[in-house]
């Protein structure tokens, strides 16, 4: 075995021994944890993408309400076109 694989083995080592402590620390705070903190903290999370649904609900509405408004004076110009008048303008 070379110096560069020594070095490597003690790497792994040490990252092995990093994990199993960290597991050992999440697993003591799960136990520890109060049930209703990680219901907060869901709560929390939906509310905050509830939040953003709505807001995107909101443009999307206006949106639509705008597309609809151009599809309803596009509409207007053909049948005008059609009638042969011109369209006319609404308030």
């Amino acid at each position: 075995m070379n110096a560069a694989e020594s070095a490597l083995e003690l790497a792994a080592k040490r990252l092995e021994r990093a994990i199993t402590l960290l597991e050992q620390r999440l697993g003591e705070r799960a136990k520890s944890a109060d049930p209703g903190d990680l219901f907060d903290q869901d709560r929390a999370r939906l509310a905050a993408e509830l939040d953003q649904a709505r807001a995107r609900e909101r443009d999307l509405e206006a949106a639509g309400a705008e597309a609809s408004e151009a599809l309803g004076r596009a509409i207007s110009e053909i049948r005008a076109a059609l009638n042969g008048a011109a369209p006319q303008e609404e308030a």
